[in-house]
């Protein structure tokens, strides 16, 4: 019985997980959050859509930790960068608070220390028992938490916190999708009319007889009409002297279309993302997919991006290490890259003019560093920036012994 012993104490330590100093969240451990919200993303692909593409885009960002442009680590970094908490990655860590700060307009990570105060957990908190304070004496944000046991309050340093906009005086972020609630609405009446127009238009016909019968005998045709139909598969078999017309409905009419349009670009709008990213390119313009790539990362990612920089720095990075030159930083450039031949020219125009580093392509390729790589080059043809002028190859000597 090792094996069932063994699976009880993974389940132990995941609920562990979510205990520690001063707070117990293991009551939540497997529960279903955010019920209400979550509903409306299982049955809106628009929304699921955005959502799905914000939050993965954000997860998949190479993430480091630097000290003055070097790369760098530190236990806080360690804790971010490979296991937040016992129960995640990094990716899966990062793409449920993007979800849930889409989801809700806030998400939460509470800030686990060890007793030297390092950061050694990072916990997911359902924002539905989260509440910003403001403490009356000092002024200072606080979180109020409710627990297993009862309500915790925690300083704003151990609760990281992102958001969507604020309004004026409040601390939480607008909730995306209140804010489409009449699109959603709008959109959830017109699917609804297209599905009963599709359900009911294959059973509608015409009848013409060649001659006039009472209600009651009009009443035996339809109903004997019907029988007939369901009982053949829908063959149906035309008298002499009678007609059968079928009604032709389009339950997909051209206004259906134009409504989702409308969906599409009000989505768009609220998530602040380019259009064309849900797939509607009506009206697009664009060279190359660079462009569009640019304009999401430049419009969309970058407000988001700098949020979660300067929260990861703030709260994971002490005082010292900020003035040592320590930062977290995400690398959009891995969104930004052209074509092969794009990206080549590029390299070889940045190497050759003496603004990049051989070794400083090479890791962004995943390549390992050249001994001679660390050095700025300049065409004539490359030589090292440091190198005397009059050293160069092809330069003449003047007569004052120089060279020219």
């Amino acid at each position: 019985m090792r094996w069932m012993t063994r699976i009880k104490n993974a389940i132990r330590g995941a609920i562990t997980g979510w205990k520690g100093s001063g707070f117990d969240f293991s009551n939540w451990f497997g529960r279903t959050f955010w019920g209400i919200d979550n509903s409306t993303l299982a049955t809106n692909e628009t929304i699921f859509s955005v959502i799905t593409r914000l939050s993965n885009s954000l997860a998949m960002l190479p993430l480091k930790l630097y000290k003055n442009y070097d790369l760098a680590v530190n236990q806080a970094a360690d804790v971010l960068i490979n296991s937040p908490n016992p129960n995640m990655t990094s990716f899966e860590f990062i793409r449920l608070l993007e979800t849930v700060r889409n989801q809700t307009g806030n998400s939460y990570a509470l800030i686990g220390r060890d007793i030297r105060g390092q950061v050694e957990r990072l916990t997911p908190l359902d924002p539905a028992y989260v509440e910003p304070v403001i403490e009356t004496e000092s002024g200072e944000l606080w979180y109020q938490v409710i627990g297993n046991n009862g309500t915790y309050y925690f300083h704003n340093l151990d609760m990281l916190h992102f958001k969507h906009i604020i309004g004026a005086g409040g601390l939480k972020g607008i909730n995306p999708i209140k804010v489409l609630t009449n699109t959603n609405d709008f959109d959830r009446a017109v699917r609804e009319f297209s599905l009963k127009e599709m359900q009911s238009a294959p059973n509608s016909f015409i009848l013409k007889y060649g001659a006039n019968v009472d209600e009651k005998k009009r009443q035996q045709v339809i109903e004997d009409f019907k029988r007939f139909y369901r009982d053949n598969g829908g063959i149906l078999f035309q008298e002499p002297g009678v007609e059968i017309d079928p009604i032709e409905r389009k339950f997909i009419a051209a206004d259906i279309f134009t409504s989702e349009r409308i969906t599409r670009s009000r989505v768009a709008n609220v998530f602040n993302i380019p259009v064309h990213m849900l797939n509607d390119s009506e009206g697009q313009s664009y060279s190359s997919m660079e462009q569009m790539m640019r304009e999401f990362v430049q419009l969309t990612l970058m407000p988001i991006v700098r949020q979660y920089e300067q929260e990861f720095n703030r709260k994971l990075l002490t005082p010292a290490e900020r003035q040592a030159g320590f930062y977290f930083k995400f690398n959009v450039n891995a969104l930004l890259r052209g074509d092969t031949a794009a990206q080549s020219d590029y390299y070889t125009k940045a190497i050759r003019s003496g603004w990049m580093k051989p070794n400083e392509v090479r890791q962004l390729e995943d390549l390992p560093p050249e001994p001679e790589g660390n050095k700025l080059w300049i065409s004539g043809d490359l030589y090292p920036m440091s190198m005397d002028p009059t050293q160069r190859k092809g330069v003449s000597k003047g007569e004052n012994g120089t060279k020219e």
